[in-house]
């Protein structure tokens, strides 16, 4: 790979990391050629992209982003070999990761994610990251929450109408 080519590549990842709130840093090395295509598979039907990097590359990029990012807390799990799962949905990786290795494997493992600046070490945080509420998810359960008072207050006053014209009608009735 010669220089030009190399500046090239840390540009592009630095662009992927800009872009993307949220990746995971694994190790899929064992997989022969078609559990890999598998798991690419799997992993773009969610929406994810798996990129395999040379871990100066992905660190040079790194380095070269705002130091606010906490990106230093991933720079010792860059070695050996290192694919990127780059995601808009902070436990997509997650939870496909867990599927695919709930078949046959303990491959890939997942060495560490970072997730809107928090950072996940480790292949222990595999269940914690999984279950992880997406943004959707979040903003859903808002939604309920924020009906449900609500709903129990017409509940009430349509109940407590129908009270009131009952009895309304019932003093009618006795009066006439």
């Amino acid at each position: 790979m010669t220089k030009t080519d190399k500046g090239a590549a840390i540009e592009q990842l630095k662009e992927r990391f800009e872009n993307n709130e949220f990746f995971y840093i694994a190790d899929a090395s064992t997989l022969d050629a078609e559990r890999t295509t598998e798991l690419r598979r799997m992993l773009f039907a969610k929406g994810i992209s798996m990129q395999v990097v040379k871990n100066t590359l992905a660190r040079k990029a790194l380095e070269q982003l705002p130091v606010e990012n906490n990106y230093s807390a991933v720079f010792d799990t860059l070695k050996g070999p290192t694919a990127l799962l780059f995601t808009e949905v902070a436990n997509a990786p997650a939870k496909v990761l867990k599927e695919f290795r709930g078949k046959d494997g303990e491959r890939p493992i997942l060495k560490a994610a970072y997730i809107a600046s928090a950072v996940y070490k480790g292949d222990d945080q595999l269940d914690n990251l999984a279950k992880l509420k997406s943004r959707e998810e979040m903003l859903s359960d808002l939604v309920t929450l924020l009906q449900s008072p609500m709903q129990n207050l017409l509940g009430a006053l349509n109940s407590g109408g129908s009270k009131v014209a009952g009895l309304l009608k019932t003093l009618e009735e006795r009066g006439a």
